[in-house]
């Protein structure tokens, strides 16, 4: 490779670490239960994961494309219903009136055809859930992170 694409090459490479530290940093300060893992275990260089007892579990991780990816398991339905509500609005997953707050047990999904993130909750017997959100704009997914630790603050007050 001639030595002013190897620099450029290199200058792009620097910059993406960056961007990827930037984008860990943000989610880290959306959602701090989120702790970077050191060992890579999946396709992502950025890997964040937590566990609370009683308040659930999961992982966020950066693509190479620059999108994120969570998987939360186990979580408070009322903590996440509340965080999703505030994001969305009620009707987002056509759960009813209560949104997923009051949504029955089940899987509900969604696929925005414009960004090309994929939405996935699962409600649960005996108020938890789970939710996969996946290729979603760090914009996005740190808006999505601290409104549930908001909605997680006020599920642990009660």
């Amino acid at each position: 490779m001639q030595p002013h694409v190897t620099q450029a090459l290199n200058d792009w490479r620097a910059a993406w670490t960056v961007h990827e530290r930037a984008a860990q940093d943000a989610m880290a300060a959306a959602f701090p239960a989120l702790k970077p893992v050191t060992e890579r275990t999946t396709c992502c260089t950025v890997q964040m994961r937590w566990e609370k007892d009683g308040e659930g579990s999961g992982l966020a991780c950066l693509d190479d494309h620059g999108r994120a990816t969570v998987e939360f398991k186990d979580v408070p339905q009322e903590a996440l219903g509340k965080a999703l509500d505030e994001v969305f609005g009620y009707d987002w997953f056509d759960a009813g009136p209560e949104g997923i707050r009051g949504a029955p047990p089940g899987t509900y999904n969604y696929d925005d055809e414009a960004t090309y993130a994929e939405y996935e909750i699962e409600v649960k017997e005996g108020g938890r859930a789970s939710f996969g959100i996946s290729y979603v704009l760090i914009e996005d997914i740190v808006t999505i992170l601290d409104q549930f630790e908001t909605a997680l603050a006020d599920y642990r007050a009660t």
